[in-house]
Formats: C-alpha cells, sequence, structure tokens
C-alpha cells in the first residue's frame, strides 16, 4: 500500500510542477498580449476602434475571427497609397 501511495505522491508532485510551468508560461504570454494589446490601441484610430467596439458588441463574425490588429494595415495601406499620388 505504501507503494501505491509513494508512486501517487510522485506522479501528483510531477504534475504539479507541469502545472506550475505552465501556469508561469501562460502568464508571461498573457503579458506580452496585454502589451501589444495596449500598442495596438494607441496606434489605432478612434475610428478603428469605434468600429472594433462595434463589432464586438453585435458579436460579428469578423470580431472573433480578426484579432485587432487587422483593422490597423488596411488604414496604413491607405495613407501609404495616397502618399505617393498626392
Amino acid at each position: 500500500m505504501d507503494l501505491v501511495k509513494s508512486h501517487l505522491m510522485y506522479a501528483v508532485r510531477e504534475e504539479v510542477e507541469v502545472l506550475k510551468e505552465q501556469i508561469k508560461e501562460l502568464i508571461e504570454k498573457n503579458s506580452q498580449l496585454e502589451q501589444e494589446n495596449n500598442l495596438l490601441k494607441t496606434l489605432a484610430s478612434p475610428e478603428q476602434l469605434a468600429q472594433f467596439q462595434a463589432q464586438l458588441q453585435t458579436g460579428s463574425p469578423a470580431a472573433s475571427t480578426q484579432p485587432q490588429g487587422t483593422t490597423q494595415p488596411p488604414a496604413q495601406a491607405a495613407s501609404q497609397g495616397s502618399g505617393p499620388t498626392a
């Protein structure tokens, strides 16, 4: 019986270590994503933010499949495209 208990305790300790490592990695990734999100918010125009908020409120499928950063490149492309022709 002690052998079974010892084996189970070892397995549990090992699993706890794996889970602690996963938690650490997820916390780091969450921090990076929060920083990226804040950066995108500062770089996005008010119109883009309003459009994104509207998509979130309506539950549009585009809001769930497109990250916030995807709304920015078209505006950059438009400003870059209008720059050389002007």
